[in-house]
């Protein structure tokens, strides 16, 4: 008996099946027999199994239009990386062998060399041998930035089984902002996204690659792809192989909901990242291709790849109803309707269906663009904190918040605006209120007072930027003035420390005061990585914006995400990174523990933020960056269940902060095999991040700026709409990394 009914599922675009699909069959078999996949001494596949799960239909659904010889390739490589998963879970997942399954995952980079000078080593088993043989036959036709894409998923696919076996053996199921992101590396998707430019012939041009609208297509693609697995393999994965990589699990263990309850759920954040794919395409695409200036080719090239992560969803769908790998119930298969084969697809031809989709009013949908701004929600309770880590106080706070307010003086934050008459933003009064000192002395505690004073006016300018964003470019839905905003502000952040252009308004003024205080003392190459870091946090204002411009709740993977950079999360981790650079290796920045690591504790202080600031952007802003609207909006819950699942998703990342330090940091040593030097550094660092937690916390508890009678009082204007206000901004980062740039003399 299955343990739930599969949902309905939102299939926007139709399956197509390619014609050579019973070449591709003949092929793989073939193939499969000559890298000895179906050796009966391994015992994990043999020809009726691999018949059985027909991976040759799965390529042939998947890229309905590749040629014959490109279709054959592609399939070798999926009968190549399902092996690898069956073969992986027999060798090692599950004896636990975690020593094993690294010194094996270890030789597989040596067969996949970006730019191949010398024979690779000799294949030892049929995983090697294979991977050996496709990396020959793949890379010719791609360029060295796809093969160091593909390089670099490939690598995230197999090293991150370890993941799943660590977990495994700790009999840990991950939280869900963990699962998801680690469920893109182990499941393989963005590979696959990969390999759809080599089907297609239409490759990614590098100069957008790695922007955020390519990014958010190859994440949502993943997204669907996996959690869609997930509802079909739940049956094996978790009653037969014992995995806990399943994100039914997942939201069986963290909502508390029944199987049927947790796959229904699955199914919505599935439909919720198709419409986040739809939305970015159509709304995100158009602005990209002219701001990079794509030629009609690499257009061309780009809407061809977003043709095949269409293809690929809707026909990975209906190969998992087909397969005898899979839970599907024998009912549910039938064959393609001819009608569909020749029915309209790609990009934009969804409308063409939208009365037969059944997930268009579903989250992410229709339901998303209705929210009414203002409404009257009153103070909220808060629950229970979790924090296990203690505030300690800096000494020179009451230093710090005289000076924060003769700086916001100086900076013109008190004023009219420029081209606004009668429009000001902030008032001393207000800013006594905010009382950043607190956070800075809390974030900081042993700081001295010059450079405690430093990181308070950091908080200062990047809450004012952030209450000064919406209010001049909301009302108008101005997105061309606020990208020629944003644009200006690089301006202000000179490399060569050269003068800079004649402010126009406090956000400039005071961004060209304090990037010369900060930077002065760094090299030319950290400067470049500081200012690409407060760039990326600026910019991510223009997203809000378009929200607000759609009037759409966020998808709720995107908002975690976005909100790191709203909230400036990766601007502190590389100021901190670089500060450590003489005794840290920078790879280490880069593994999966420390960016678990940094992730964690990011989402805890938003969240945080979220929690305690919803009445104030709600009622008061008209706000739609908000966790607890965002749960809201998905799971179509009232507020305080909405609460409730915020602080136990801020819960579950602040035992994950607290998992990686007791067990992964350690191993992160050994693997690194890292000096007595680096090892204090990282713990350090560790301790820097746990005053920063605690710090974000108690300005919370202790700042007016969520008080209602604060926010009743007379503002210096009114503010109808909103981007996330306050510590909500790289406000507490920039002021947690100030002071330890000043000391590093980089």
């Amino acid at each position: 008996m299955q343990p739930f009914e599969l949902p309905d599922f939102y299939l926007p675009y139709p399956a197509r099946l390619n014609p050579h699909v019973e070449t591709a069959r003949e092929h793989t078999r073939a193939w499969a027999h000559d890298m000895g996949i179906l050796d009966p001494d391994l015992g994990i596949w043999d020809e009726d199994r691999l018949e059985a799960m027909d991976y040759g239909l799965l390529c042939a659904y998947t890229h309905p239009d590749a040629p014959a010889g490109e279709l054959d390739l592609i399939t070798d490589w999926y009968v190549w990386v399902f092996f690898f998963d069956d073969h992986f879970l027999e060798a090692f997942k599950r004896s636990g062998d975690l020593a094993g399954a690294k010194e094996y995952l270890d030789r597989l980079a040596a067969f996949m060399p970006v730019h191949p000078t010398g024979p690779a080593p000799e294949p030892e088993n049929p995983v090697e041998r294979g991977l050996a043989d496709l990396w020959a036959r793949t890379i010719p036709a791609m360029s060295a930035d796809w093969r160091a894409r593909f390089v670099e998923s490939t690598r995230n696919l197999l090293d991150e089984s370890l993941w799943e076996l660590a977990n495994i053996n700790a009999g840990r199921v991950a939280n869900p902002i963990e699962y998801i992101e680690m469920r893109r590396k182990v499941g393989g998707a963005p590979w696959s996204a990969n390999l759809v430019e080599h089907a297609a012939g239409a490759e990614v041009p590098a100069a957008v690659a790695a922007s955020r609208p390519m990014r958010v297509l190859r994440d949502t693609f993943a997204d669907g792809v996996h959690l869609r697995n997930d509802l079909f393999s739940y049956e094996r994965e978790v009653g037969d192989e014992g995995e806990l990589s399943n994100g039914v699990l997942v939201f069986e263990r963290f909502l508390g909901y029944d199987t049927q309850q947790a796959a229904d759920a699955v199914n919505d954040l599935i439909t919720s990242r198709l419409h986040q794919f739809e939305n970015t395409a159509l709304t995100e695409l158009p602005a990209l291709f002219e701001e990079h200036g794509l030629d009609l080719k690499s257009r061309i090239d780009v809407l061809a790849y977003v043709k095949g992560l269409q293809d690929w969803q809707s026909g990975g769908h209906e190969w998992h109803m087909r397969s005898s790998r899979y839970m599907n119930g024998a009912s549910r298969t039938s064959p393609v309707a001819p009608a569909l084969l020749g029915g309209p697809a790609g990009l934009g031809t969804s409308a063409a269906r939208i009365r037969l989709a059944p997930g268009i009013t579903g989250p992410g949908g229709i339901r998303s663009h209705l929210h009414v701004p203002l409404q009257k929600v009153g103070p909220v309770p808060l629950p229970e904190i979790y924090m296990p880590y203690p505030a300690r106080m800096n000494p020179n706070l009451d230093s710090a918040r005289r000076h924060a307010v003769e700086w916001a003086r100086e900076m013109g934050m008190f004023e009219q605006l420029p081209g606004f008459p009668g429009l000001a933003i902030w008032t001393e009064r207000k800013l006594d209120g905010y009382d950043f000192a607190i956070c800075a002395g809390a974030i900081n505690p042993d700081a001295p007072g010059p450079e405690l004073d430093i990181s308070t006016f950091w908080l200062t300018w990047g809450t004012y930027a952030d209450d000064y964003f919406p209010v001049v470019f909301g009302p108008r839905r101005d997105m061309l003035g606020a990208k020629v905003f944003n644009e200006r502000l690089s301006a202000f952040m000179p490399l060569d420390l050269s003068a800079t252009p004649p402010p126009a308004n406090p956000i400039e003024r005071g961004l060209a005061d304090l990037w010369f205080r900060t930077a002065t003392p760094m090299s030319e190459s950290a400067r470049a990585e500081f200012r690409r870091a407060v760039e990326d946090m600026t910019e991510s204002w223009l997203w809000e914006l378009a929200n607000h411009i759609q009037n759409r709740v966020p998808d709720p993977v995107d908002y975690i995400e976005m909100r790191r950079k709203t909230f400036g999360s990766d601007l502190t981790m590389s100021l901190s990174r670089l500060a450590h650079g003489r005794s840290v290796p920078p790879e280490v920045y880069n593994t999966r523990t420390m960016r678990g690591l940094d992730d964690s504790a990011a989402d805890y202080a938003c969240l945080v933020n979220d929690l305690c600031s919803y009445q104030k952007e709600i009622q008061f802003e008209g706000e739609l960056h908000n966790c607890v609207l965002v749960v809201q909006d998905f799971l179509n819950c009232d507020l305080r269940q909405a609460v409730d699942i915020v602080n136990d998703l801020m819960t579950s990342r602040m035992r994950q902060f607290e998992h990686t330090v007791a067990t992964e940091i350690p191993a992160l040593f050994d693997d690194f095999d890292l000096d007595g030097e680096a090892r204090e550094t990282l713990n350090g660092y560790v301790a820097e991040l746990q005053d920063w937690m605690a710090g974000v916390l108690l300005w919370h508890m202790k700042t007016r700026r969520y008080d209602e009678s604060e926010l009743r009082y007379p503002p210096a204007t009114t503010r109808p709409l909103g981007a996330p206000a306050g510590l909500g901004t790289a406000a507490a980062h920039l002021g947690a990394s100030a002071h330890r740039y000043l000391a590093t003399g980089l």
